[in-house]
C-alpha cells in the first residue's frame, strides 16, 4: 500500500520528575497554579506524531510517505528517517520557521505535563495531497494525524473530494477544535483513531452517540491503556484486544504512534483488524520500553516470539512472512 502520513514533525525535549505531579496540585488552588519541577535529566529526541508513525512503519518494512512542514534545521532528521525507509520527498521546508518542538515532563506515575511549539508546522496547511498522489501513481491511504488544525481539515476534505481513503486521528488537537471542526475532520473516514478520553471528548464536542459515530466512520479504534484496544465496526459487536504480556513501562511518549504504525502496517499486509491490533500493541510495547519515540529496533525473531507469547502461534505465523529478516 502507498500510505501517506500527514502530521507533526518535531524534536522532543523529554524530562523526568522524581515524584508525583498529583502530590503538588492543590484542588482549590488550581485556578492560580504556579509550579516549577526540578527534573533529573533532559534528553533530546526525534519526534512528532507523523514522523513517529512513519518511522514505525519503516521498521516493519514499509516505505511510508511523510507529509508535514519543517524548518531548515531538518537536514539531519531527514537523513535519519530516510535511512529507516521513510519517503521525505514531499516534506515542506519553511523559509522562516524552525521545526516544531515538544517539551514533556513525566513523573513516577507515568503522568505527563507537556507543551508544544508549532513553529514551521503552521505551514502544513499549504500542503496539497494531489501532487503527492501524482508523484507516486496514487495513494491507498492517508493518515490525517495531529498537525496544524487547518491542515488537518484541509487534508480530510481533499481526501473526500478526491476519493482517497483516510484515517482521522485528531489526538491532541481535539482541544483546539469545536464540534463543527470535529465533524468535518472525521466525516467519511475509513478509520477513527483515539484513546478513550479523546473518544469521550470528541463525542461531547460533536454531539454524537456511538451509533452516530459509526454512521460517519467505518471503523472506530479506541486505545484503552492497560486494558488494550477496542475496535468497533458497523457490523457486529465491538471487540477488544489485550496488551502485550510483560511490557515494561519506561517512557510512554509516542506509544500511541507506535500502535498506529503497527496497526496500519498489518492492514497493508492484508491482515484483519484483530491481527492489526495485535501488531500495533506489540510495536507500542517496544516504544513504551524505550526512552524516546524512535530509539527501538524491530528484530524479526524477537518480534515473532513476543507475538506468539501474547497472542498465540497463529498470530506469529501470520505476521512472520511480512517482516524483514
Amino acid at each position: 500500500m502507498k500510505i501517506a502520513v500527514t502530521g507533526s514533525i518535531a524534536t522532543d525535549h523529554l524530562m523526568s520528575f522524581p515524584g508525583r505531579f498529583a502530590d503538588q496540585l492543590i484542588a482549590d488552588q488550581l485556578h492560580k497554579v504556579s509550579l516549577s519541577f526540578l527534573v533529573d535529566d533532559l534528553v533530546l529526541r526525534r519526534g512528532g506524531v507523523a514522523a513517529n508513525i512513519a518511522f514505525g512503519m519503516g521498521q516493519l518494512g514499509l516505505s511510508p510517505i511523510l507529509l508535514g512542514a519543517v524548518g531548515a534545521d531538518f537536514a539531519d532528521y531527514r537523513s535519519w528517517l530516510e535511512r529507516h525507509g521513510v519517503d521525505c520527498d514531499s516534506v515542506h521546508v519553511s523559509e522562516v520557521a524552525h521545526t516544531a518542538r515538544f517539551v514533556c515532563t513525566t513523573d513516577t506515575d507515568m503522568c505527563q505535563i507537556a507543551s508544544f511549539y508549532a513553529g514551521a508546522m503552521s505551514e502544513a496547511r499549504n500542503i496539497e495531497l494531489a501532487p503527492v498522489a501524482d508523484r507516486l501513481g496514487g495513494l491507498d491511504l492517508v493518515l490525517v494525524s495531529a498537525n496544524d488544525p487547518e491542515a488537518m481539515l484541509r487534508h480530510s476534505a481533499e481526501c473526500r473530494d478526491r476519493g482517497y481513503a483516510f484515517v482521522a486521528d485528531p489526538s491532541q488537537q481535539l482541544a483546539r477544535m469545536d464540534g463543527a471542526d470535529v465533524v468535518a475532520l472525521i466525516d467519511g473516514a475509513e478509520y477513527l483513531m483515539t484513546n478513550d478520553y479523546e473518544k469521550s471528548l470528541l463525542q461531547s464536542k460533536a454531539g454524537l452517540t456511538d451509533a452516530q459515530l459509526l454512521e460517519r466512520v467505518k471503523v472506530r479504534v479506541t486505545t484503552l491503556g492497560k486494558d488494550g484496544v477496542e475496535i468497533a465496526t458497523r457490523a457486529g459487536e465491538p471487540f477488544r484486544v489485550p496488551i502485550v504480556r510483560d511490557a515494561r513501562a519506561v517512557d510512554p511518549t509516542g506509544v500511541g504512534d507506535g500502535f498506529r504504525a503497527g496497526f496500519f502496517a498489518a492492514l497493508s499486509w492484508g491482515l484483519g483488524l484483530e491481527r492489526a491490533a495485535q501488531v500495533g500493541s506489540l510495536l507500542a510495547a517496544l516504544v513504551l520500553e524505550t526512552v524516546g519515540t524512535q530509539e527501538y529496533d524491530v528484530r524479526r525473531d524477537v518480534f515473532v516470539k513476543r507475538l506468539a507469547d501474547s497472542y498465540g502461534d497463529d498470530a506469529a505465523e501470520d505476521v512472520r512472512p511480512h517482516l524483514v529478516p
